[in-house]
């Protein structure tokens, strides 16, 4: 068995397998779209304790990547934001508390999900080179000195080694870590009450194509990454119970100034390919969370890690969820659904990836039956 220490040591590194999401999407929204840094680091913070409390594996929280996508490129109002949350949070809890998902989830074939585990994993890759290229020569530093922790050391905690030599490395080199501007951290009004406007906004901009991607990467494709990884031991994470307590975490923390939050597949991946292997890592890392909220200039200090370094932990990552086992032991009929579902999931979105996985899959079913009857 092994000691607690070196558990707790494996977890502690675990729980920041995930930064390389968290960091560059949560500062973005804070610094780039200008919400107030409290509500939302204690909104990542109570949501990952409550996650790890109730879940008691190292299930990721996340900020909803379309949503966040969008305030980041696009001019969406606090009150749409605020919106958002509560429609999001609503249909979720509605679809958690019913059951209802569940029977969806029952009805996506195992080839899909392993296209949109393919495609999400190639995703991501792609948004961590585009980290990683802040600082190449650091990028690539970083993800040998990853690499190398994981394949020869693996009893070392490798995210903490790997972000350590990161921004010791980055600090000679001069690597830029995310910009902030000067954001008044006592910040904690509480943002206006949406209006018609805003309501509008937020369901033609936000909820709908948040919806597709939450359901299909966020609670589905969480559910079954987590039990892969744990078998028995993920009893509780059904797509039920992850639909409401995101939608939970939604209905009454973004009307408080918290960022749009959810889980996902490749946060399950970051999380236990650096070693996670109980609730103790979110727990961890929400209460890390918790006191930068708190600390004066704490939010300088994970602005400060290189962004090239945040990028090769996403890579890792991204290479773990594309990569899964179920990708090398499915059929060969199966290979062109894969295909075709990642390839969409890349080119377009994971809701219209899912679609085209469904409508293959159901082509290569009627293949199969017509050579059986020939």
């Amino acid at each position: 068995m092994p000691s607690i220490q070196k558990v707790l040591m494996k977890d502690a590194s675990g729980a920041l397998g995930d930064l390389g999401t968290l960091i560059p999407l949560g500062l973005g929204a804070i610094g780039l779209a200008g919400l107030a840094p409290i509500p939302v680091l204690v909104g990542f913070a109570v949501f990952y304790i409550a996650t790890g409390l109730y879940y008691r594996l190292p299930i990721p929280v996340q900020p909803m990547k379309a949503v966040a996508a969008l305030l980041l490129t696009t001019q969406v109002s606090a009150q749409s934001l605020v919106a958002s949350g509560v429609l999001i949070g609503t249909v979720l809890l509605l679809l958690g508390s019913t059951g209802w998902i569940n029977g969806a989830a029952r009805l996506i074939p195992r080839s899909v999900l392993s296209g949109l585990q393919l495609g999400l994993g190639l995703m991501l890759a792609n948004m961590s080179l585009g980290l990683m290229a802040t600082s190449l020569p650091l990028g690539v530093v970083t993800l040998a000195l990853l690499g190398i922790t994981l394949k020869l050391l693996p009893n070392c905690p490798a995210a903490l080694m790997g972000l350590g030599g990161s921004i010791a490395i980055g600090t000679i080199l001069g690597a830029p870590g995310l910009t902030l501007p000067v954001v008044d951290s006592t910040t904690l009004s509480l943002p206006e009450l949406p209006g018609m406007d805003d309501w509008q906004q937020a369901i033609s901009m936000l909820v709908l194509p948040q919806l597709a991607l939450t359901i299909t990467n966020a609670i589905v494709l969480t559910a079954l990454v987590v039990e892969d990884y744990f078998g028995e031991q993920s009893h509780r994470v059904s797509p039920a119970r992850l639909s409401v307590t995101t939608g939970l975490a939604n209905l009454f923390m973004v009307p408080l100034g918290a960022l749009p939050m959810c889980h996902g597949a490749g946060g399950v991946a970051a999380h236990y390919r650096f070693g996670a292997r109980t609730g103790v890592a979110p727990v961890l890392l929400g209460t890390g969370l918790l006191l930068i909220a708190v600390i004066p200039g704490g939010l300088s200090m994970i602005a400060a890690i290189p962004m090239a370094g945040l990028g090769a932990l996403l890579f890792v990552a991204a290479a773990e969820l594309a990569l899964s086992k179920r990708l090398w032991i499915v059929k060969p009929s199966c290979w062109p659904v894969i295909a075709i579902t990642a390839l969409v999931t890349v080119w377009v979105d994971p809701f219209f990836g899912l679609l085209a996985g469904v409508a293959s899959e159901t082509v290569r079913g009627a293949w199969l039956r017509r050579q059986e009857t020939a």
